[in-house]
Parts: C-alpha cells; structure tokens; sequence
C-alpha cells in the first residue's frame, strides 16, 4: 500500500508512453516540446500544491505513499503532475491526427464568455474558499487570456477533447480521493471547497483539472510550432547550401 500512488502514476503513463513510439502517431517526436511546457507548468501548480498542503486546504495519507519529499510534498505528487498532462497532451496529439474537430465561431466564442463568466461569479461569490475561489477565478482569466488575448485556435478541440479525458480522470482521482479504499490518498478540508462530490471526487478538481491541461497544450503548441520553424529554416538552408 505504501506505494500506490507511485503504481497509479505508473500505470496512467506507461501505455501512453509506449505507444508514442508507434508509427503512425510518432508523439516521442514531440517529446521536447512537450516537456519544456511540462516543466513551466510543473513550476506553477507544484508551488499552487507547496502553498495549500502547507495550510492545510488538502493533505496526503502516509499509509499509501513511499515516505519519499521534496518540500512538504510526496514524490508521488510531483510525478502526477508530470504523469496526467503526458497522458492527456498525448491524447489530445492522437484525436488531433484522425479527426477535425471544429466549432463555429460564434458557438466557440459564446461558450467560452459563458464559461468564464459562471467561473468569475462563483469564484467572487465563493471567495472564502480556497480551492473553489482559487479554480474557479483563475481558470476564467486564463480563458478569457487565451481565447481573445493570445487567440488560440484549439481551445475549441480541447473543450470537446476534454469530457474524454474525463473517463480515466474518475478512475485515477477516484481512487486517489478515497474510492474503493478504506481512506482517501489525498484528502480535502471540506471547509475549503464547495463540498460537492462526485464519486469522492471535490468537483473543483474538474476544473482545476481543466486548467492543469489547458495551460500544459498551450505551451505544447507553442514550443511545437517553434520546432517546426526551426525544422523547416534547416531544411531550407540545407536546400540552399545544395
């Protein structure tokens, strides 16, 4: 039992790992990209875990990690998130290859204001808890940034990409919020979140979820589109030079 969390990180990332070698999806040529991002966002939600771990707002049960920590924090947690977004950018690198997925415009832009607006209220309304206040505001100002300040055109497959992402989240924070075990991995002060469950799940971690992805693709695409300019100058010159 001491060393669940580490199996559970394993377990999400060793089939993604694998198959980015195949083929016809050859995401290992992304690798860089992809982890140049992950570690910027590593950065900012490890610090987010440091802070809230230290005042309590969430903790993690000894009786099913290694013992191992960096800062306040089990190894087991800082692999998570580098083990989730691997997982989840691959996912998205995968249904990006064999299908379009496009919304209108209008439909997008709509959506998106909506989200942003709820998230912004909720998270004013709900200022005095952390997690939810926390999330939710600054998941609906990185939205607002990303959509029509940086005007990202992805955010659109993300959002339908997402509920898919979903599937194996319930399983993997099911079991780490308490499903199917005696006690939880991680546990919660419910005092400081909204105190709705699905599963054992907060539901604030859907969202917070959502963000953690979010900001990992966004970084994804950016370094990845700049390897594909470097690429292509060496080709170029390489003609050139011929």
């Amino acid at each position: 039992m001491k060393f669940l969390y580490l199996l559970i990180n394993l377990f999400t990332v060793i089939i993604p790992f694998i198959f980015s070698f195949h083929p016809k999806l050859n995401f290992y040529k992304n690798f860089k990209a992809f982890f140049l991002a992950n570690s910027l966002v590593g950065l900012v939600f490890i610090a987010w875990d440091i802070l809230f771990t230290r005042i309590g707002v969430w903790g993690f049960n000894p009786t099913y990690v290694s013992g191992i920590y960096l800062f306040n924090l089990p190894i087991e947690e800082i692999l998570f998130f580098v083990c989730i977004p691997f997982s989840c950018v691959f996912t998205y690198h995968c249904l990006n290859l064999f299908f379009r997925i496009r919304w209108q415009p209008g439909t997008e832009n709509v959506f998106v204001l909506a989200l942003a607006t709820i998230l912004m209220i909720a998270g004013i309304y709900f200022l005095s808890k952390l997690y939810t206040s926390s999330t939710f505001i600054s998941l609906s100002i990185l939205l607002i940034v990303l959509k029509y300040v940086v005007k990202i055109d992805w955010l659109a497959k993300l959002i339908f990409i997402y509920p898919i992402l979903l599937i194996p989240f319930f399983v993997v924070n099911g079991i780490l919020t308490g499903s199917w075990l005696q006690e939880p991995i991680v546990w919660y002060d419910n005092s400081q979140n909204l105190g709705i469950r699905l599963l054992t799940i907060p539901i604030e971690d859907i969202f917070y979820g959502f963000e953690l992805i979010l900001l990992n693709v966004y970084l994804y695409e950016k370094f990845l589109t700049n390897q594909r300019l470097v690429l292509n100058s060496q080709y170029m010159d390489s003609n050139l030079r011929q």
